[in-house]
C-alpha cells in the first residue's frame, strides 16, 4: 500500500478537527478519546503502526491542537 501524501494527511486531520470542534469533542465516528481515526491516518501516512497507549494519546493530542 502506498502512503498518503502529507497534504492529504493534513486535510483529513483538519476535517477531523472541524467535526470534533463542531460536535463537542465527537466526530462522525464517536468519542475522540476512544477513536482510532488519527492512529489509522498516521499509519497510512507514515507507515507506522502505533500500539503504545501513551504514544497514541500523544499523537492524538498533538494533531488535535
Amino acid at each position: 500500500m502506498e502512503p498518503i501524501s502529507k497534504e492529504l494527511f493534513q486535510k483529513e486531520i483538519d476535517i477531523y478537527k472541524q467535526l470534533s470542534k463542531e460536535n463537542g469533542n465527537k466526530c462522525n465516528w464517536g468519542e475522540c478519546d476512544n477513536c482510532c481515526v488519527i492512529p489509522l491516518l498516521y499509519k497510512i501516512h507514515k507507515g507506522i503502526l502505533l500500539e503504545d497507549e501513551q504514544e497514541i494519546k500523544y499523537i492524538k493530542k498533538k494533531n488535535l491542537k
